[in-house]
This record gives C-alpha cells, sequence and structure tokens, in this order.
C-alpha cells in the first residue's frame, strides 16, 4: 500500500489529477533588537563619517563628516549625548582575507580613546569590509558624481556599517562586533 501525505493529490485521489501540496511559507523568526539610538563612525585619515539610527533601531541613515583630527571625538561625544545614543559603533578597516593593518590599528586606537571618553555608553568594533566600496556604488546609482560623492561617503560608509551591525543584531539577538574595552588601545 502507498501512503502519501495529506495534500499531496488535489481534490480527486486520481494520480493524474494531483497538485503539489500547498505549504505555508516558513515563518522566519525576526529577533527584535533593542530599542535606542545607535551611532556608527567610519574613521578615516582626512574625515569621519557619521551615521544614526532610527530609537527603534530599524533603520540607518547618515548623518555628518568631521574633520579627522583630535577635535572629532568630542564632537562624537556631543552628538552620542544629544541622541542619548545606547551605543556606538566604529568601523574596523581589514583586507579581504581578513587581516588588521595600520588602518584597523588607527581605528582600533580611535574606538579606545572615543570608548574612554563616552562611558558608560558602549563603543563597539564592526568589520566594515566593503562599506566605503557599497556607499560609493549607492551615491554613483543615486546620480553623484565623484566630486560630489567625495564630502558624503563617508557618511553613506558609516550608514552602510549601521545598517549591517542592526541587521545581524535582528538575526543573531545579539549586538554586532566585539566590545571594546575603557582605555584599550590594541
Amino acid at each position: 500500500m502507498l501512503l502519501r501525505p495529506l495534500g499531496v493529490l488535489g481534490s480527486g485521489s486520481h494520480p493524474d489529477r494531483s497538485r503539489p501540496a500547498t505549504r505555508p511559507a516558513p515563518q522566519y523568526l525576526a529577533v527584535p533588537v533593542r530599542a535606542g539610538v545607535r551611532l556608527a563612525v567610519d574613521v578615516g585619515s582626512v574625515r569621519v563619517g557619521v551615521a544614526r539610527s532610527d530609537p527603534g533601531g530599524v533603520l540607518a541613515t547618515p548623518l555628518t563628516v568631521l574633520a579627522a583630527g583630535p577635535g572629532s571625538k568630542n564632537e562624537l561625544a556631543k552628538l552620542a549625548a544629544e541622541a542619548d545614543a545606547i551605543e556606538v559603533i566604529v568601523g574596523l578597516p581589514t583586507s579581504l582575507s581578513g587581516r588588521e593593518g595600520t588602518a584597523a590599528a588607527g581605528a582600533r586606537k580611535f574606538a579606545a580613546d572615543l570608548a574612554s571618553r563616552l562611558a558608560p555608553i558602549p563603543v563597539r568594533l564592526v568589520d566594515e569590509r566593503f562599506t566605503t566600496t557599497e556607499a560609493h556604488g549607492a551615491l554613483r546609482r543615486g546620480g553623484k558624481d565623484s566630486r560630489a560623492r567625495r564630502p558624503v561617503v563617508d557618511a553613506a560608509a558609516a550608514a552602510v556599517l549601521l545598517q549591517a551591525a542592526l541587521d545581524a543584531e535582528r538575526v543573531t539577538g545579539r549586538p554586532a562586533g566585539q566590545p571594546v574595552t575603557w582605555g584599550a588601545s590594541a
């Protein structure tokens, strides 16, 4: 006797009239992210791009571009306080193979200095591979030429980084990246 799962055959029992069983679409579990504004920082040698999330932690948008230098950390601390941020994400530039070079060492030092200024607001390092490339592509598709992209690409890259961190938290239920210890420089 051949047994068939329920719903394999259509209304009739004749095999020629069979239809595939219809199954409900899978319900993917979306883990809610922690409520609260987050900032993300794309650290460069000339500019520091900053992005901000909405209070629900759903959408990241470019916020501003700061001049790189000692004053940028003070400005970031002010932005975090004004936004009542629950955390700040700093992009960690790594090579395609995952190795860290001088830019990553600079980002780690920047993040450690920022963490000591922002305490108790947590600072996290998140891999930022391809964020600038993605930001350039999105701005190009939006009609901006290379000269028009230059002043805003860092904030757009920070938004790409922040959106990736929000999406990762939504999938895993945990904040993305690695926490930065206050005053740690490496």
